[in-house]
């Protein structure tokens, strides 16, 4: 018998949201929502397999809180723009971001949340321009490695990699290492949704039963296509040889104030995640560690995420608007 979950909010409609479009860099444009608009902006920048639908118990009450909800589908995912180049890159995803909030919708200051790709993303835009992020939400993903402080890793028996691919790496290694055989093999836009689908009812992601049937269909539906699949995979193909823009900002410590939340049943994270984060982040708030959730951790505990979000960003909600 499946065991009983915590309560969560209610998971709006596919089509709760207007979805609105941006151009930032030429004629690629992004897609986005843009919910309560005049309160303290906050984005929310998704990861991999994920689109802005990772996102959909979160929008709601943290628009009704008082807060500028901005969720992004990253360039190549979701409704964004895919590039006409083949150009993708945690940089590029860095800058299209930045563009679209500061240049576009006019906001000088936000604070940012994001985990997995979305995580490393936010880490480049903090330390890229640290007037603009102004505090952070940061979550099972690959923590920043302080290049200068090898020692501290060493000292503490952390490994100098910090995300080794271990026994769950391997979608990782395929994507990055052999993508031209796994499009091959991905020939269907039913075989391209299973794939991902593996990610949200597989035990080393999720907590189990965090995903309902129905949400794994709304959750796998965007990347039916295979292009837009496999331009998710740009960023593992970094590892083995793909030319990058430039290099992200993610070996220096990040000033941001920021709160480090972790799920415990993820599996693709490794369990020092919270540890490395201790010399990650100059000004952190936590760990927090919340229980029966793992890598999806905004939608597999909305409850509890988003409390934790209204009260971190309280205080600047006061002016805005």
């Amino acid at each position: 018998m499946p065991p009983i979950r915590p309560d969560q909010p209610p998971t709006p409609p596919a089509d709760a949201f207007a979805i609105q479009r941006a151009p930032v860099d030429g004629d690629l444009s992004l897609a986005y929502i843009r919910e309560g608009e005049g309160g303290y902006p906050l984005v929310l920048v998704h990861g991999y397999p994920e689109t802005k639908r990772i996102w959909w118990r979160n929008i709601i009450p943290l628009a009704e809180a008082g807060y500028e909800v901005i969720v992004p589908d990253l360039r190549g995912y979701g409704d964004s723009d895919l590039s006409d180049d083949d150009q993708y890159d945690l940089v590029l995803y860095s800058r299209d971001i930045h563009t679209l909030v500061h240049d576009v919708l006019g906001h000088e200051r936000v604070g940012l949340l994001g985990g997995d790709v979305g995580g490393a993303v936010i880490v480049d835009m903090a330390n890229r321009w640290p007037e603009f992020a102004e505090r952070m939400v940061f979550f099972n993903t690959v923590a920043p490695f302080i290049v200068d402080q090898v020692d501290w890793y060493t000292e503490r028996g952390l490994s100098l990699n910090p995300l080794p691919h271990g026994p769950t790496g391997d979608y990782r290694i395929r994507q990055g290492r052999d993508p031209d055989q796994l499009r091959a093999d991905l020939d269907t836009p039913e075989r391209c949704r299973r794939y991902v689908r593996d990610c949200y009812e597989h035990r080393l992601w999720a907590s189990q039963y965090s995903f309902e049937e129905d949400d794994i269909d709304f959750m796998t539906e965007p990347f039916a296509g295979l292009e837009r699949l496999a331009a998710g995979w740009s960023v593992y193909q970094l590892e083995y040889g793909r030319p990058m823009t430039e290099p992200p900002m993610m070996g220096m410590q990040v000033q941001a104030p920021t709160l480090i939340l972790y799920g415990p049943d993820d599996q693709v994270v490794p369990k020092d995640f919270p540890k490395r984060c201790e010399i990650a982040f100059a000004n952190r708030v936590g760990p927090v560690v919340i229980p029966e959730c793992g890598h999806f951790l905004q939608w597999e505990r909305a409850d509890v995420f988003n409390e934790l979000v209204k009260y971190f960003y309280a205080d600047l909600k006061e002016g805005s608007g």
